[in-house]
């Protein structure tokens, strides 16, 4: 069962669900809630790799990316983000979500910004029970022209489906769960598989 914008609204008052800074009503209808882009980004160099081996080793896999990745660059409304047709960058939400173990939250694009070739996830939707922290989002232009993104604009949604019950491993116990309390824009942690 999905949540209604009643029930997230009643979720987030008796904090088991958890969305900070705590969202404006006007953010939250239907079934989602609408969340932000930060001013953080993580940028793919041109041209200073030929390619990553995916199957290579753990260990020169996290060199590569080190290699082709910058570190966090931080954006402003005066100084946007242009995306380029084609371009991926990763970036995250502003806000920092803590989802319940009963709980599976789903992260959707605005279709407002796909219908301009804006993707903001390339396959990681889920928010599994037990998770918490900044959601990384992948951003490509698949569209023909150059976007500006500027922090702080309505990028996603999220929306939240009851389980039947709680999880016996919630994403914060599991061992190899790469992205606990994730806070920022965090790389692929391929290595760590």
């Amino acid at each position: 069962m999905r949540l209604c914008d009643k029930d997230i609204q009643e979720w987030l008052k008796k904090k088991k669900l958890i969305i900070e800074p705590y969202p404006q009503k006007k953010l939250i209808h239907g079934i989602t809630v609408d969340i932000h882009l930060s001013d953080k980004f993580r940028i793919f160099y041109d041209h200073t790799r030929a390619c990553i081996d995916l199957s290579d080793s753990k260990k020169n896999i996290a060199l590569s990316l080190s290699e082709v990745m910058s570190r966090e660059i931080v954006f402003s409304q005066e100084k946007p983000l242009f995306l380029q047709p084609g371009a991926l960058v990763l970036s995250s939400t502003l806000e920092y979500i803590k989802i319940p173990n009963n709980l599976v939250g789903w992260l959707d694009g605005r279709s407002s910004l796909a219908r301009l070739g804006l993707m903001i996830h390339a396959t990681a939707h889920r928010i599994d029970p037990g998770w918490e922290g900044n959601i990384v989002l992948e951003i490509f232009n698949a569209g023909k022209l150059t976007l500006v993104l500027r922090p702080t604009m309505r990028i996603a949604a999220l929306s939240f489906e009851v389980l039947s019950q709680s999880v016996l491993y919630p994403y914060y116990s599991r061992y190899e769960s790469k992205y606990k309390n994730q806070i920022g824009v965090v790389t692929s942690r391929i290595d760590k598989e």
